[in-house]
């Protein structure tokens, strides 16, 4: 496994184990040798066309700077149209692609395609649906994640490593929204 992917799995792992706060729900719906399924939820206390943008146009304002492979949050973008990639730009002029944009309804849903992070190198496919539902002042940001492949030794523990990651960024992106920092 090379150096970088090793780093992004270590801290994935760190960060599985630490407490979640209580204003997220995080759930491994299922998991399996062959796959998983992860599910979190926040609440945020705006429009769901502003939470919207905030994932899609803001990405680099509140995702966590360690998990990126150049360092820097700043780095990152949306394209939020169908082909459209989540991508990241490194110093020396390469670049990632994390995801690939296959459904957008803009302020409703955006769903995206591959690996995510250490996932990519592990030869595992995955969806990524981003719904945002608003009632009563508030909008309900829900990510699923559904992966599947094959993994020496089965997925069943990696489930709660992508759960943990997740809501830690679920997390930040709340934060963000409604007090304007991660």
């Amino acid at each position: 496994m090379p150096r970088a992917t090793l780093v992004v799995f270590v801290c994935l792992v760190v960060l599985a184990t630490l407490p979640m706060p209580a204003s997220a729900r995080a759930d491994v719906l299922d998991a399996s040798s062959g796959g998983f399924i992860v599910k979190v939820s926040v609440a945020v206390a705006a429009p769901a066309a502003e939470a919207y943008r905030a994932l899609v146009e803001r990405i680099g304002s509140w995702w966590s700077p360690d998990h990126t492979f150049s360092g820097s949050a700043a780095n990152l973008s949306i394209d939020p149209v169908p082909g459209g990639c989540w991508c990241e730009k490194l110093s020396n002029g390469g670049g990632v692609r994390h995801m690939t944009v296959v459904f957008s309804d803009p302020g409703k849903l955006l769903r995206l395609s591959g690996g995510l992070g250490p996932l990519q190198d592990m030869a595992l496919v995955g969806a990524m649906t981003w719904t945002f539902r608003e009632a009563a002042g508030t909008t309900t940001i829900d990510v699923t994640y559904k992966v599947g492949g094959y993994l020496p030794g089965g997925m069943e523990s990696l489930a709660k490593v992508v759960d943990g990651v997740l809501s830690a960024q679920l997390q930040r992106l709340r934060s963000f929204i409604d007090t304007g920092k991660p």
